[in-house]
């Protein structure tokens, strides 16, 4: 199973980047949408709102991320009416892990590979940030990740010498535009956009939509 994962690990086609700071969670993605040499989309959100407290950014099978992403909102919302409350960051984060992990172990001539970054506000005003892996272990993020995107070398390794533990959103913003643009310029699988979204204890928010678009110039 790890050799599965491996090896769709830089065939993922993606760069997403999550970090949590003083006042909030930054949370990015790039707009590429690949199939093998070829891209398909250049204007594909891959970091979505589940619903109005959960933000999901999914790396690897695109179909898989789509489908988790809709069954993980319909799962939520009777969770919620059972309960009569909404569900937490962490039982969320939970609840896409099990089911990554129960995809990725049924038997299918296709299996299902899709690793997420999971943010949201609790009802409290607190924020959390979650890393679910491919086959469906889940690990709280205290500083930041970028999953198994095929960008996270790039991403990982520009955080490692700018981030400081406490930075404000505003600063995670800017960092986070930078990390993506590293892995943009480097990822054959990444680029064409950019959509950064904030969480924080009042609402959730789509901080910035950019588009990459190649210019010719004279040498």
């Amino acid at each position: 199973m790890n050799e599965e994962i491996s090896k769709n690990v830089l065939k993922s086609g993606t760069s997403i980047v999550g970090m949590v700071c003083r006042d909030g969670i930054v949370m990015a993605a790039d707009r590429r949408a690949t199939a093998g040499n070829l891209i398909m989309s250049k204007n594909t959100q891959k970091l979505v709102p589940v619903n109005s407290y959960l933000l999901m950014a999914g790396t690897g099978i695109a179909s898989d991320i789509q489908m988790l992403t809709k069954i993980i909102a319909a799962e939520l919302r009777l969770k919620e009416l059972r309960s009569k409350q909404k569900p937490t960051v962490k039982e969320s984060a939970n609840l896409i892990a099990m089911m990554s992990f129960r995809n990725i172990r049924q038997f299918s001539t296709i299996p299902s590979i899709a690793g997420t970054l999971v943010g949201g506000l609790n009802k409290d005003g607190t924020f959390e940030l979650y890393t679910v892996e491919p086959a469906g272990s889940i690990q709280k993020v205290e500083d930041y990740d970028a999953n198994f995107s095929s960008g996270m070398p790039f991403i990982l390794g520009f955080l490692e010498r700018r981030y400081k533990k406490d930075i404000l959103v505003k600063e995670g913003v800017e960092m986070a535009i930078e990390a993506l643009k590293s892995s943009t310029q480097r990822d054959i699988a990444s680029g064409n956009g950019i959509d950064v979204f904030v969480i924080t204890k009042d609402s959730i928010k789509h901080e910035v939509k950019q588009k990459i678009e190649s210019e010719y110039k004279p040498e």
